[in-house]
């Protein structure tokens, strides 16, 4: 095999890996907006502001979501939070509960913002 075809073999490899990527990330979105959708619709008849036909368009999206599921070889169950709980919220730690003051309560003018520090020579 020439060098020539070792290169075509190699490229045509890479197509086909970037075309099972793309495949796969749209499949991931088209997921990611259904989810949202169902979130969205069960938020909605939980709240009391549900339409008319709440019931059969969340039945509609579970049932989209089987299918998206078993076509695209997908696991769209929760990974790692167990049923009913909402992970916590990820945020800039504060722990000397200064409230992000630079750790003067109250702050004042000369006070750096957080995480910024300055070196005097």
């Amino acid at each position: 095999m020439g060098l020539m075809d070792k290169v075509k073999a190699q490229a045509t490899q890479l197509a086909q890996q970037t075309q099972e990527k793309a495949r796969d990330m749209q499949a991931k979105r088209r997921a990611d907006v259904m989810l949202r959708n169902l979130g969205a619709a069960v938020y909605a008849e939980r709240t009391g502001r549900a339409g008319p036909n709440s019931q059969a368009d969340i039945d509609k999206l579970i049932g989209d979501l089987k299918s998206h599921e078993s076509e695209n070889g997908i696991n769209l169950a929760p990974e790692s939070a167990p049923s009913g709980t909402v992970p916590p919220q990820s945020g800039p730690a504060d722990p000397g509960g200064t409230g992000g003051m630079g750790g003067a309560a109250g702050g004042g003018p000369g006070d750096q913002p957080p995480g910024e520090t300055t070196t005097q020579v």
